[in-house]
């Protein structure tokens, strides 16, 4: 009975230790991320939220910064943290004599702070592979940038890192299969990245007035929702925009007219379910910058104004219809020109 008792102590034991490893790994992640986003804001740039996963986290910037010097500092400070943990642990059991070879570490036991300091020294070596979403791919990109075009040092950034991601893959497939998932999230990083940036550089320059919403109903902050149910069938507006005395005062998106529909019927007033209070974006300003409200805002139509005076909805539907339109005609005019 006493051994089995020192059993479950023991075991007990090794639970917590191993709880407060991965605390204390995540502390470091959280660290990491704090330090792109301490950065970032540094140079202007709010970080809207920090996500973590298991293989790490991710801060989502509102922005990513113009200058490339900028973005190679934000990508460098996250493992810079790291490096600065890692060392400081180092130092701690060096001057403690406190070290133990490697070969006695694994994940779940030895030392717990040179486990730690183990793993900080791999999150920095991961993080800067070339590729991304990883820091190393922003880091390539930066340095690249300073020599050529953005978009082009993009594509080349993606490019490696999707070459990275198929030898990944292919190491993968011939005995560890952890790295089959890292291919998988390098690839799909690398493609979100290169298409977003090519949609940036699309948009660039063009004034919301061209691609927004010009023709569409609107409703009173009186009208009850079966006025709203009438549009919505009649129409494709799913969005719409709330005016009084020529004024907007807000916008009900078909999604929260449904929630409302469902709790309260038609009956109550679009007052109580419209958004109040959205950013609103002028005519004359540039899309990417109606791109980036809408985001912030989490709101799928914003009121365009001009004057004071509403002149339209821009959606980000609304610009991709307009960027496939402007792509068509610039293709047919590619064809017709030889001719």
């Amino acid at each position: 009975m006493a051994i089995a008792t020192g059993w479950r102590i023991n075991n007990w034991g090794e639970v917590f230790s191993g709880i407060l490893f991965i605390l204390a790994l995540f502390a470091c992640v959280v660290l990491h991320e704090y330090g792109h986003a301490l950065t970032a804001r540094k140079y202007g740039i709010k970080t809207r939220d920090i996500t973590l996963y298991p293989i790490g986290g991710v801060a989502r910037l509102e922005r990513m910064p113009e200058k490339p010097i900028e973005e190679l500092w934000v990508a460098l400070m996250g493992p810079a943290v790291n490096v600065v943990i890692a060392a400081g642990l180092f130092a701690y059991l060096y001057l403690t004599s406190s070290l133990v070879p490697l070969s006695e570490l694994t994940v779940a036991s030895g030392s717990f702070l040179e486990r730690l300091m183990t793993v900080n020294i791999t999150l920095v070596l991961f993080n800067l592979i070339p590729a991304f979403p990883m820091d190393g791919g922003r880091v390539l990109r930066a340095l690249l940038a300073m020599r050529m075009d953005y978009v082009r040092a993009t594509q080349i950034a993606a490019s490696i890192g999707q070459g990275l991601a198929l030898l990944f893959g292919l190491v993968g497939l011939f005995g560890n299969a952890s790295l089959l998932f890292i291919a998988f999230f390098i690839w799909i990083g690398a493609s979100q990245e290169s298409s977003a940036t090519q949609m940036k550089n699309a948009i660039s320059g063009i004034p919301v007035g061209r691609a927004m919403l010009t023709e569409y109903k609107s409703l009173s902050p009186r009208d009850p929702l079966s006025r709203m149910s009438q549009l919505l069938l009649a129409g494709s507006q799913h969005d719409f925009p709330v005016v009084e005395d020529d004024r907007i005062v807000g916008i009900v998106t078909r999604n929260d007219f449904i929630t409302a529909l469902t709790q309260h019927g038609e009956g109550i007033a679009i007052s109580a379910v419209m958004k109040r209070d959205l950013p609103e974006v002028d005519s004359y300003e540039m899309v990417e910058n109606a791109l980036m409200r809408i985001q912030e805002s989490g709101v799928p139509a914003l009121p365009v104004t001009h004057g004071g005076q509403l002149v339209g909805i821009v959606t980000a539907e609304n610009i991709t219809e307009y960027l496939m339109i402007r792509s068509a005609l610039r293709a047919s005019r590619a064809i017709v020109a030889p001719m």
